[in-house]
């Protein structure tokens, strides 16, 4: 019985084993690149099929099914059909930065069109293509028996540029993947001679030649981190934002899109744009259209009164018109997968053409010998024609011919007197120089015609010049900077010939795109209630209306349901910017921060959200006082400048001045801002200049006018000193600073208002008593506020009943300017029980100006709003000053 062959193996071991092989195979021979000509094996085999099909400029295009069936047939047994994507991918200038092939027909399109069949489409190699393949034919690289041992094939290319830090490359292998990015070839080509003469050169001295990623799609790289992390450790992130403008066409501005990110579908990119406008994600949008032809053009239409930068910020958020390019530089290198920084990428290369150098000097030196051998042969026949005539004459065939000239001995003197350095080694017995078989039948093919003297002449020319060729090649073969001298001519000569400027600009600031540039920067009315219910409202709702007017219903005063609420009435109004920072400081001497964009936005009637739903105030905190930043575009140290400080001021007429850098480092929690004893309270805060005038006002009439500079700085846990001295019963309301061209507006808590130049109220040292601001009777009652205004300037007057009017300060209906102690002018016509509770000026739209009244005053109409009613003016009261009404203590 014959025995079995067969032996039991492990399934786990075996399908372990098996499956190893199949990914080695997949990472080596398919998918990876290799580090030396940066091509994969199907790319080597579709180049090299071209270059036996002699496919090089200015020889016309094959048809590109001849070419992948000859790499299918000769190289790459796996068929045209997978293939021909690879060579469309090589002469795609979307796809490639520098394309290997030159196509002709259609290759599809960078909307993600497929390309032709393969049997309609021509192709050839571009001269930088065939460029990889130069010198291939001195035996500069190995090669291989291809898939049937019929032919053979090289294992990589010499290479003579970059190819796989130039046009990047691609590629899903087994556990394993690469992404790597193109660059620019001048800069590569200027790396790569930096680290020749500076072997020790670090991945940041190369980024003084290497600036990034050079995409063929253009557009800009947002950031310098992504680039530097990926140059020194192989791997990293690069945000790459599409290239767009913002135009105006026939009275409406409209975004073109001219640049799109690397490997991103343009027709996807324009159906997402559409998307995000049906779905109401981005409102305004209008239309959207492809007028693209070889270039790049998407036309983004905005309806008319669209902020274009706000949906321009929107596109790069919600769309891949900013889109991240991770990085991961995994080649092979010495037959094994490798990740590679740029130094260790452009080191493999400069390792691989110094080879590649060596093989073609080592080649090109054996070639000059032989040829050397020959010419030594010419020169020594002529040298001895007669007897070499008589040899052969006298021979009966060939082979006593060559018998006879081997035989043939003349001393080595006699070969160098007739000018021969003997390169060809032949056998020398003693003195006498005996010839090779080579040169033997060199002589037996020797013309006639170079018997001539002129001929004679050139080969002794000849053998000249190629004994200095000889010595110059061993020279370069014995020294090791020669041969990096010839790498770096080489590529200097391919960066004359093809180098092209960098398409990618890097913007090295570049941020992100954050929640603030999604948000118009649009003014609003914030509102702050005495329940502390906050809420912002653009500016646009609420009308201009005639001094004096009755005004439009404000916030809804009476929506809460418990008896406390319908008693709420708007306490702080103020105008101020999406974009700006606001300080809220509160009783207890605690300051919150937060942009006016994330306060709950409501309408002129809404009552907002309680504040403790936007801050995390502590149970016993209520907020006292809010001052406004202006944004400086995004928060940086500009904002927090050291030349700027806050001035607290109390009830109890205390000031403290402090560094608003001092408030940089804010907290969500809040921070300390000033030390306040029990019992006292914070009235105002303003920012200052450090060398400003300021003006203290209190609730019975007084106003202090001193400088600043007599206030030190303190830290945020100070309390501060005296600011102004108040009568029993008087307490500070307001603290100014006083500003060029204003005036100081006073407004009492019966609607009546004045408004008289700082220079009425004369200086007078910190902790004075002060002067009288305004004359206080029954009639006026007491002084709710007092705030420094130009005669362009406009107010919002907000009254307990909720009540408010916006009305301008100068004009012909504006605040009349009055004495020091004068009672003023009807601002705000009052119901029974209602008072001012507070005035704010507005920053006014551009559209404040566009609407007119009857009466010639300029209106802004609220939608629903009330109809305007105008107020007569109430006859100024002018007190003239007295000494008891002037009085001061210093």
């Amino acid at each position: 019985m014959q025995e079995s062959n067969t032996r039991p193996i492990s399934v786990a071991d075996e399908v372990k084993n098996s499956f190893l092989d199949y990914s080695m195979s997949v990472i080596i021979s398919r998918a990876l690149p290799d580090v030396r000509d940066g091509l994969k094996p199907s790319q080597r085999r579709i180049l090299y099929a071209m270059h036996e099909l002699g496919l090089y400029p200015p020889k016309k295009q094959m048809k590109c099914a001849k070419i992948c069936g000859d790499t299918s047939g000769n190289y790459h047994p796996h068929g045209e059909a997978v293939i021909y994507p690879t060579l469309v991918h090589m002469g795609q200038p979307w796809a490639m930065r520098e394309t290997l092939i030159d196509p002709q027909g259609n290759f599809g399109s960078v909307e993600g069109d497929p390309p032709a069949a393969m049997r309609y489409t021509e192709a050839r190699m571009t001269p930088l293509g065939g460029t990889l393949m130069s010198d291939m034919e001195k035996d500069t690289v190995d090669f291989v028996p291809n898939y049937d041992e019929r032919l053979t094939e090289p294992t990589v290319f010499p290479a003579a540029f970059p190819n796989l830090l130039v046009n990047g490359g691609t590629g899903i292998a087994v556990g394993m993947a690469t992404n790597m990015p193109p660059h620019n070839l001048g800069e590569i080509v200027d790396g790569v001679c930096a680290q020749i003469d500076n072997p020790a050169i670090t991945n940041s001295g190369l980024a003084q030649f290497i600036k990034g990623p050079d995409f063929p799609t253009g557009c800009v790289i947002h950031g310098l981190d992504g680039i530097r992390e990926y140059m020194e450790t192989g791997h990293g992130s690069v945000r790459v934002r599409g290239q767009a403008e913002i135009t105006e066409n026939g009275g409406r501005e409209q975004i073109i899109i001219t640049e799109i990110p690397y490997n991103v579908n343009r027709a996807e990119l324009v159906k997402r744009i559409a998307e995000l406008a049906n779905e109401k994600i981005i409102t305004d949008i209008t239309s959207v259209r492809d007028e693209s032809d070889e270039n790049t053009r998407v036309v983004v239409e905005l309806k008319r009164d669209a902020r274009p930068q706000v949906v321009l910020n929107n596109l790069y958020k919600f769309t891949a018109l900013e889109s991240s390019f991770s990085i991961h530089m995994l080649a092979i290198d010495g037959g094994r997968p490798r990740v590679l920084s740029i130094k260790d990428a452009i080191a493999c290369y400069i390792e691989h053409r110094r080879e590649v150098i060596i093989r073609r000097t080592r080649f090109l030196l054996r070639k000059a010998e032989q040829q050397a051998e020959k010419l030594e042969a010419y020169l020594l026949a002529l040298g001895h024609l007669d007897d070499f005539i008589k040899i052969i004459r006298d021979s009966r065939n060939r082979d006593e011919a060559r018998a006879g000239l081997k035989s043939y001995q003349f001393s080595v003197t006699t070969a160098r007197n007739l000018g021969i350095l003997i390169r060809s080694q032949p056998s020398i017995q003693g003195d006498s120089y005996v010839f090779t078989d080579t040169q033997v039948d060199q002589i037996l093919e020797l013309r006639l015609y170079q018997l001539t003297g002129m001929e004679r002449e050139k080969i002794k020319a000849d053998y000249d010049e190629l004994l200095a060729t000889i010595t110059d090649l061993m020279d370069i073969l014995a020294k090791e900077h020669r041969v990096l001298t010839i790498i770096k001519d080489e590529l200097q000569a391919i960066k004359a010939k093809h180098g092209t400027p960098r398409y990618t600009r890097i913007d090295a600031a570049g941020g992100g795109i954050e929640t603030i540039d999604l948000i118009p920067n649009d003014a609003n009315i914030v509102t702050l209630t005495h329940f502390g219910y906050v809420k912002r409202t653009l500016t646009t709702e609420y009308r201009l209306q005639a001094r004096g007017g009755k005004g439009l219903k404000g916030m809804e005063a009476r929506e809460a349901a418990t008896k406390e609420d319908k008693n709420d009435f708007v306490e702080t109004l103020f105008s101020a910017n999406m974009h700006d920072f606001l300080l809220f400081f509160t009783n207890t001497g605690r300051v919150y921060v937060e942009r006016v964009y994330q306060l709950p936005e409501a309408p002129r009637t809404g009552r907002g959200r309680s504040i403790k739903n936007v801050l995390n105030l502590r149970p016993e905190e209520k907020i006292n006082s809010v001052l406004r930043l202006e944004a400086q575009g995004v928060e940086d140290d500009a904002m927090w400048s050291p030349e700027k400080f806050v001035l607290f001021a109390t009830k109890d007429g205390t000031v403290k001045k402090t560094a608003l850098e001092a408030f940089k480092n804010y907290r969500k929690d809040g921070i300390i801002a000033i030390n306040i004893e029990e019992g006292n309270d914070l009235v105002d805060v303003v920012l200052t200049n450090g060398s400003s005038e300021i003006c203290f006002a209190t609730r019975e009439g007084m106003c202090l006018r001193c400088v600043e500079t007599d206030i030190r700085a303190m830290g945020r846990g100070a309390a501060g000193v005296r600011g102004i001295r108040l009568d029993e019963g008087d307490y500070l309301v307001a603290l100014t600073a006083v500003e060029p061209d204003t005036q100081l507006l006073v407004v009492s808590e019966k609607g009546l208002g004045k408004r008289t130049p700082f220079e009425d109220y004369r200086l007078i040292n910190r902790g004075g008593k002060g002067v009288k601001t305004i004359n206080i009777t029954e009639k006026t009652g007491k002084v709710v506020a007092a705030i420094a205004v130009h005669d362009d300037d406009e107010l919002m007057l907000i009254t307990s009943k909720g009540q408010n009017v916006r009305i301008r300060v100068g004009g012909d209906k504006g605040i009349r300017e009055t004495g020091r102690v004068a009672q003023g002018v009807k601002l705000m016509d009052l119901k029974k029980d209602e008072t001012i509770q507070d005035v704010a000026t507005v920053i006014a739209d551009e559209e404040d100006d566009s609407a007119t009244s009857e009466e010639g005053e300029a209106a802004i109409v609220a939608e629903g709003g009330d109809t305007p009613v105008a107020g007569s003016e109430a006859p100024a009261e002018e007190a003239s000053e007295t000494p008891e009404a002037d009085s001061t203590e210093s």
